[in-house]
């Protein structure tokens, strides 16, 4: 994909020290070990503004290529290829304090600032079809409906007890039920949420995967306006490998 914008010498300008192979290796470590760009720099015996600018521009031509797009929410509602059974999640990334506006991203669940972002993936397959963003005070099923996500009538889904409320816009919703206050579940509730577990428990095997890539899953340091874009490939990243082995 980005042997077509890759020029081995610049016009005008000195050859570059990395060839295309290592940048696209200086990406993938800053991605999955999230080194800071002084120890990769030095690694690879570059500076810290030069590893930037290969990161960055990695990422915007691979986006620019079309070919890291997830299947986005047309697949919900399409007839062809649309899923029967979705599983939907949201997942957190610790951020370090805004200076600004610290109780937007202030996350009561997680006890810090966070940025949330919501993973819906096809339960038979395990695909990732759809993500969306948002930040850490905004509850989970606010965010589904800032997400514009619409599901087929057909369409089962399976979510937590963060979603309460979602059966009013998608009836075909299965939630585990919440515990009285001051009273507690039956038999036959615990064994219908343990059963619910059963079946999204995929999710949460999605979301181990991603996390993977430590630069979702450790306190996020960079500027918030490309988090979306770098949880975006490494989605398509997985849905790649996710291809590979079936």
């Amino acid at each position: 994909m980005l042997k077509p914008q890759w020029r081995a010498v610049l016009k005008p300008g000195a050859r570059p020290k990395l060839e295309l192979e290592d940048r696209i290796l200086v990406a993938l470590e800053y991605w999955r070990e999230y080194r800071t760009y002084f120890h990769i720099g030095s690694s690879w015996r570059i500076s810290e503004a030069t590893v930037c600018r290969i990161v960055h521009w990695v990422e915007d031509h691979l986006m620019g290529s079309g070919r890291f797009r997830l299947p986005g929410k047309k697949r919900l509602v399409q007839g062809f290829g649309r899923p029967q059974v979705v599983v939907m999640d949201v997942t957190e990334t610790p951020i370090e304090r805004p200076q600004r506006g610290q109780r937007q991203f202030y996350s009561g669940k997680q006890k810090r600032h966070t940025l949330k972002c919501q993973v819906l993936i096809d339960q038979q397959t395990g695909e990732v079809l759809c993500l969306f963003f948002g930040k850490g005070s905004r509850h989970d099923f606010k965010l589904f409906q800032a997400s514009g996500v619409h599901l087929h009538p057909d369409t089962q889904s399976f979510q937590d007890k963060g979603y309460q409320g979602i059966q009013k816009l998608h009836a075909n919703s299965r939630l585990p039920v919440k515990k009285p206050k001051g009273g507690s579940l039956t038999p036959a509730e615990k064994r219908h949420n343990r059963e619910l577990a059963r079946e999204r428990i995929g999710i949460e095997h999605v979301n181990r995967r991603l996390k993977i890539f430590r630069i979702l899953a450790e306190r996020y340091r960079n500027r918030r306006r490309r988090y979306g874009l770098r949880c975006n490939l490494i989605a398509a990243l997985y849905n790649y490998e996710w291809a590979l082995e079936a």
